[in-house]
């Protein structure tokens, strides 16, 4: 079968690999359907490179179950499924309390086993989360990456009638922007340097958005809010600089929500920094999309909001590529050359 292997920075093949065989009686062997591409794919790409030199990557799919070890009941051959791609140990300190997310030998799809962009993929029972038999495959690849909202949501209080602010309109920005709403905000702000993002999350449920090139954004939005700025404060971007202005877009005593992954270092002007104090601030890092009982309850809400249509991402699509085309996407996605919200690889007919 064919797959996408990373090996060093810049350089992904596409090329033939064994197909993956039942070996254990929890086993089940999924098509894939359709697969996402996630920023974290494309840093890897550009930046870290694979801790498996020539392994398959990729880690948000949707798929259809084609065989199944002896022991699996809970899915059948034929079955719509997404599943997750992390797999904690049950034995750390941490997954005995439950805090599955915190695994200290936690491995994932992509990294350290192999991934979803592929044709077929083998993973564990436990991991497979059924779907509707409805429910469209592109939409269902954002079944990971909306759990990733949610357990960081889980995490934090958010009430009905509260302001949430959101820095970063790519893929989990915009959910996140959804899933407020979704949970009662009465006002959902939006910042990103690129206005088409901001066109996007205008479309998707902002109320207020904000471009961050403009001398007066922030004025302008502390004057939009009631009580100083927003009682939630979601940073997705990963940029230092997004970081750094997520802690002055918060009210006094709120709460600053950390999504995004900075793949360099991070320094805050100190004025930034003494809004942690002054302000009493609450700042929460969410790592993941896991929670126990596995793989959490972040899968099955994702999949009823997406299904439902209550989280509706199908604006986020902004391409639809073949397998063999990602090779020589993954430049321009890495360079920004080419605008883009969320890739899919359509790897197999439903």
């Amino acid at each position: 079968m064919k797959a996408l292997n990373l090996y060093e920075k810049q350089d992904v093949r596409y090329e033939d690999v064994v197909m993956p065989e039942i070996a254990l009686a929890d086993d089940v062997i999924i098509k894939v359907v359709t697969a996402g591409i996630c920023g974290s794919d494309i840093s890897r790409f550009g930046k870290i490179g694979s801790y498996n030199p020539g392994l398959t990557w990729g880690h948000e799919f949707s798929g259809i179950v084609t065989e199944c070890g002896a022991a699996v009941s809970a899915v059948k051959r034929g079955d719509r499924v997404v599943a997750c791609p992390c797999f904690p140990c049950h034995e750390c300190e941490f997954c005995r309390k439950g805090s599955l997310s915190k695994c200290a030998n936690l491995e994932v799809l992509g990294g350290h086993k192999k991934g979803a962009f592929a044709e077929y993929i083998k993973v564990p029972a436990e991991n497979v989360v059924k779907l509707p038999d409805d429910m469209d495959f592109d939409l269902a690849s954002f079944v990971e990456p909306s759990c990733v909202v949610v357990h960081g949501f889980n995490q934090i209080t958010i009430k009905p009638g509260f302001g949430v602010a959101i820095v970063g309109c790519g893929t989990i920005g915009l959910l996140a922007l959804q899933w407020a709403k979704a949970y009662g905000a009465s006002k959902v702000y939006a910042f990103d340097t690129d206005r088409r993002k901001l066109a996007m999350a205008k479309q998707t449920g902002a109320d207020l958005v904000f471009d961050v090139t403009e001398e007066n954004y922030f004025q302008d939005y502390m004057a939009a809010t009631d009580h100083g700025g927003a009682e939630v404060v979601v940073e997705s971007s990963g940029n230092a600089a997004g970081i750094a202005s997520s802690l002055s877009l918060a009210m006094k005593g709120g709460t600053v929500l950390l999504l995004g992954i900075p793949y360099g270092d991070v320094a805050l002007p100190r004025t930034h920094f003494e809004k942690i104090i002054r302000n009493e601030l609450i700042v929460r890092g969410s790592w993941n999309s896991i929670s126990a009982p596995f793989p959490g309850s972040e899968w099955t809400t994702s999949v009823s909001g997406i299904s439902s249509g209550k989280i509706n991402v199908q604006p986020l699509i902004s391409h639809k590529i073949r397998l063999s085309e990602a090779p020589a996407l993954f430049p321009r996605l890495c360079s920004r050359e080419e605008y883009f919200i969320k890739v899919l690889i359509g790897i197999a007919d439903a």
